[in-house]
This record gives structure tokens, C-alpha cells and sequence, in this order.
């Protein structure tokens, strides 16, 4: 018997991101010679998955941006301010997407729309959906994904910059974008007990 056959129902079942085993990271260029690498520690998202079409619908991903963590404090308070993300004005930022096929072990294409600073880009991100099994811990259907992208951090409007005196600027333009995540059946909604009659 296939771990799909196991897996979700036919139907199509709302899942949720498994925050304890998802990442959303990226990378950019540091003074045109290395590369930093960050994160955001603080997200919730989820999507709609139908099994049978092996199509994923209504994605919608929700960032606090003020979780940023580059392992360096200093640069990430300066992320925070109006330099870069300005958090206090613009407390998150989102990815929304309506539907891409979701064929296991095959590559999938995913167009969406990325918020940032309140300014709303479409965005294509690549990678793999991994497919679907059943959580040993307690049974429940479970499915993974990876995706990548680039962007222009210029577009959103994350300007700052400083010139070198060797040439080329402190930090790069295009940063790449990391998605690697797992996600859960979402709990059915629990009817709620009829009332005793008086």
C-alpha cells in the first residue's frame, strides 16, 4: 500500500504549517565579498491541499517581521528601523498564492503575491512538494515542501545602502528566498454539545 493511499482523505483538507518544523530564511550578498544568511523565527500560514487533484490552494503565509534573527543583534535592530523593514509601521509581511499543482517528487511552480513595507509584488518561487504520510505520534495526515525564489529588495522598497570605497556597495540587491516546511491536518472544528432542556 502507497503512503499516499495511507495519507490524506480524497477530499480536499485545510493543513497548517508545523512551525516546529518549518523554516523561512534567506541569503544576501555582504559587502560584495560573503553571503549572510537570517531568518524569521515567528510565522503562521497554512493552505488548502486537495489529494486527489494534486493541487494546493489559497496558500497564505504571515511573517512577523520584527523576528528577524541574523545572529547578530546589532544588525538586526538595524533590520527593524526605517532603514530596511521599519516594523513598528509594518508589523508583517505576507505571501498569498491561489493554487499550484502538487505532483510528489515533481517540481512545482508557485506565483503569488509578496507584502512587504505595504507594498504588494508578484513573486515565482520554485521547488519540490514532497509529498504525504501519516505523523507516527499521533496519526494524523502531514505533507512537505520546499521553495526558493529571488527578489529585488529595492522593489519593497528596502532601499538602504552604502558605497565602498573599493567599489560595490555593503549590502547586495537580490536576496534569495528559502521556504522548507511541513504541515498539518488541521483539527476538525468541534460541534458544540446540545444544550439540556430547562
Amino acid at each position: 500500500m502507497t503512503t499516499a493511499a495511507l495519507s490524506t482523505p480524497a477530499q480536499a483538507a485545510r493543513f497548517d504549517l508545523d512551525k516546529a518544523h518549518a523554516n523561512v530564511e534567506f541569503r544576501v550578498k555582504h559587502l560584495m565579498v560573503s553571503t549572510v544568511k537570517g531568518r524569521f523565527n515567528s510565522f503562521d500560514g497554512g493552505f488548502e491541499y486537495d489529494s486527489k487533484a494534486k493541487k494546493v490552494k489559497d496558500v497564505s503565509i504571515t511573517i512577523d517581521v520584527a523576528s528577524i534573527d541574523t545572529n547578530n543583534k546589532d544588525r538586526d535592530d538595524h533590520l527593524r528601523k526605517a532603514d530596511f523593514f521599519e516594523v513598528e509601521k509594518n508589523p508583517k509581511m505576507t505571501f498569498v498564492a491561489k493554487e499550484f499543482a502538487a505532483n510528489p517528487k515533481k517540481p512545482v511552480t508557485v506565483k503569488g503575491d509578496l507584502t512587504i513595507k505595504g507594498i504588494t509584488k508578484p513573486v515565482t518561487l520554485t521547488g519540490t512538494f514532497l509529498g504525504e504520510t501519516l505523523n507516527p505520534f499521533n496519526g494524523q495526515p502531514k505533507v512537505g515542501f520546499e521553495l526558493k525564489g529571488k527578489i529585488n529588495r529595492k522593489d519593497w522598497g528596502l532601499t538602504w545602502n552604502k558605497a565602498l570605497e573599493a567599489g560595490g556597495v555593503a549590502v547586495g540587491e537580490d536576496v534569495e528566498i528559502s521556504i522548507d516546511a511541513e504541515a498539518d491536518a488541521a483539527a476538525p472544528a468541534k460541534a458544540e454539545a446540545p444544550k439540556a432542556a430547562k
